[in-house]
């Protein structure tokens, strides 16, 4: 069998781009969010992604944040810090929709406050989807830590709404800072909580 047959894809759910493949990394490095979420998620955000920014905190493939793109987000941010992930999330930004998409490399924690503050000079808010990797995972133990401490960091005047994907049972606090959970469901293993301020 020829390594690319090997690859593994997604595709897009719904608008402009509909049907558009999505590679995926490998899942040695990254967990890609299943379609069924995708789905949830879009289904309750509907149409107010319209012309509104969205920006997906740990990229990998960028499944999320390409589906906002091809549902009429303004435009997606991305951040990964995996190289080969990354060299996939730019493959798949530039084949669906290059001009919408922003890609960054480099430690999430770091750069996504470089992302909120240029968004902040042009006083746009955005929507902030964080799928951080497993903590079962290696040397990720403390991530859901450095998420809750993330999130009560940010200005609640940037954000519309912070959607986090996380194991089911390590539950997300309901107040986070300036934050409060206002819906949460349930997908076997994995779970998606949404915040407002």
């Amino acid at each position: 069998m020829k390594r690319e047959d090997r690859r593994l894809y997604t595709y897009i759910i719904g608008g402009k781009y509909r049907g558009k493949k999505i590679e995926l990394p490998s899942k040695r490095v990254t967990r890609s969010s299943k379609n069924r979420l995708r789905e949830s998620v879009f289904n309750t955000l509907q149409f107010e992604i319209v012309d509104r920014n969205f920006v997906e905190m740990f990229g990998g493939s960028g499944s999320v944040g390409l589906e906002a793109v091809s549902r009429g987000a303004k435009k997606a941010w991305f951040i990964e810090r995996n190289r080969d992930s990354f060299r996939t999330l730019r493959a798949n930004c530039e084949a669906i929709d290059p001009y919408r998409c922003d890609i960054r490399e480099g430690d999430a924690f770091e750069i996504l406050p470089q992302i909120l503050g240029e968004l902040k000079k042009g006083a746009q808010k955005t929507y902030l989807y964080i799928d951080p990797p497993f903590s079962i995972r290696e040397g990720e133990g403390d991530i859901y830590e450095k998420i809750i401490k993330t999130i009560a960091d940010i200005d609640p005047e940037q954000i519309i709404s912070i959607i986090v994907e996380h194991m089911t049972k390590e539950p997300m606090p309901r107040k986070i800072g300036p934050f409060e959970k206002v819906k949460e469901k349930k997908f076997g293993k994995s779970s998606l909580s949404y915040y407002r301020a």
